[in-house]
């Protein structure tokens, strides 16, 4: 990746809907090879998608947790196949530490929140024990990617 590489994918994970035009315009370079370079990056596995990004709190779904989960070490495969499936998890990560994974749930009220720990997540494959941290408010969300890129 180069310099001018940065510079799209920059642009394109604050708007992706740029045209091709006002994108190279951007970072120096004319519509066609702007739009060579996007789709080289897409091929490469650098851009996987786009998508809109939603106002989580304006579609109701106001409570965020992170649990720590600790499961039977031989239910891994089984356990991550159900994360990964299930559409309140927004993201789940294996640790090096007290639990075997963190996940980020994201729901509309503390009540589901309980039904989903209670029914759902302490339900999955090889689930032993499940420590719950709720958000109280976000300081800063996801930030882009293209932000830890050295210049």
């Amino acid at each position: 990746m180069d310099k001018i590489d940065r510079e799209i994918v920059r642009w394109l994970e604050q708007d992706a809907r740029l045209s091709f035009a006002d994108l190279g315009q951007k970072v120096g370079l004319s519509k066609t090879p702007c739009w060579q370079r996007v789709r080289t990056l897409e091929r490469q596995g650098l851009i996987r998608g786009y998508r809109a990004e939603l106002d989580a709190e304006r579609l109701g779904l106001r409570v965020h947790a992170f649990l720590y989960v600790s499961i039977d070490s031989t239910r891994y495969a089984d356990f991550e196949a159900a994360a990964a499936s299930h559409p309140a998890v927004l993201q789940c990560y294996t640790t090096a530490g007290q639990a075997d994974y963190l996940m980020h749930v994201l729901v509309g009220e503390v009540a589901a929140l309980d039904e989903l720990l209670r029914m759902q997540i302490s339900r999955m494959p090889g689930v032993q024990r499940i420590e719950t941290t709720v958000c109280m408010k976000t300081i800063k969300p996801r930030a882009p990617v293209s932000g830890c890129l050295l210049p």
